[in-house]
């Protein structure tokens, strides 16, 4: 399953005229943008986005600024989605490795390139199917959710300004964005720092001030931070965790099933 057949690279490119595959075409954007033009839709595409495209639609790739990328053919893969798509990467740059090291193995062909690609193709494959599950229904939702994990710990972070250099309506976003996460984009950023800060105390069992715990989850004002996590917990960050609750300490054993000697 998910085997890599082809391996290619596009150093700067503006334009790719139309083709098909009879292979799953998956492409990451490693700088520049464009759009991918298909006979009943366009799929705009900026650095870090993956395309993936399914067997037998004809396409083509403009740009007017020009891209590089990676790209890769499958086959037997595990996608489902009949419809072509773009998905965002993770900020870590773990996928992006994950092309770069299938280039390089294709490439070099050497005895060990094809268990190697078998290996880097389901790592792909698995990782672009669970961005296809979980990605949100709009794109701009994805790119405040991904400022927002990138930058939460930064108590200088200016959600504000961040969406207002986007080019749409305050309000419109914020309704967009509820839509898609159940909360607005200042909620989602609060929840988010008070979990960090939850975890934190968690781990440390109490010890730390208020005002460490405050400034490492990006609250730049204890008193307010207090007052937020006593309201989402129920106490105080200084009684957290709550006496009752031991926290639960991962090790080695914790992660084995035990059996009987024989």
């Amino acid at each position: 399953m998910n085997q890599i057949i082809y391996v290619g690279r596009h150093a700067l490119t503006m334009t790719v005229s139309r083709h098909t595959h009879t292979s799953w075409e998956l492409i990451f954007c490693t700088s520049g943008g464009g759009r991918l033009i298909f006979d009943n839709m366009t799929l705009e595409y900026k650095t870090n986005d993956i395309a993936i495209i399914p067997p037998f639609i004809p396409h083509s790739n403009r740009s007017e600024e020009g891209f590089t990328n990676i790209h890769i053919n499958l086959t037997e893969t595990t996608f489902s989605d009949p419809e072509p798509l773009i998905v965002a990467a993770d900020h870590n740059g773990f996928l992006l490795n994950a092309f770069t090291a299938a280039f390089y193995y294709y490439s070099k062909a050497t005895q060990e390139s094809p268990l190697l690609l078998s290996s880097y193709g389901q790592l792909i494959a698995a990782f672009l199917t669970s961005r296809q599950a979980e990605r949100p229904h709009n794109r701009i939702v994805s790119e405040i959710e991904n400022s927002i994990l990138q930058n939460y710990p930064d108590c200088s972070y200016d959600l504000s300004a961040y969406l207002g250099s986007l080019p749409f309506n305050s309000e419109y976003l914020k309704k967009l964005f509820k839509k898609d996460t159940g909360m607005t984009p200042h909620q989602y950023l609060t929840n988010k720092r008070l979990e960090s800060a939850a975890n934190a105390l968690t781990v440390n069992c109490g010890k730390g001030s208020v005002s460490e715990t405050a400034n490492l989850c990006g609250f730049g004002e204890p008193l307010y931070f207090s007052r937020l996590f006593k309201k989402k917990y129920g106490v105080s960050p200084r009684d957290y965790p709550p006496k009752t609750q031991k926290p639960r300490i991962m090790n080695s054993d914790s992660m084995k099933i035990f059996l009987p000697d024989v």
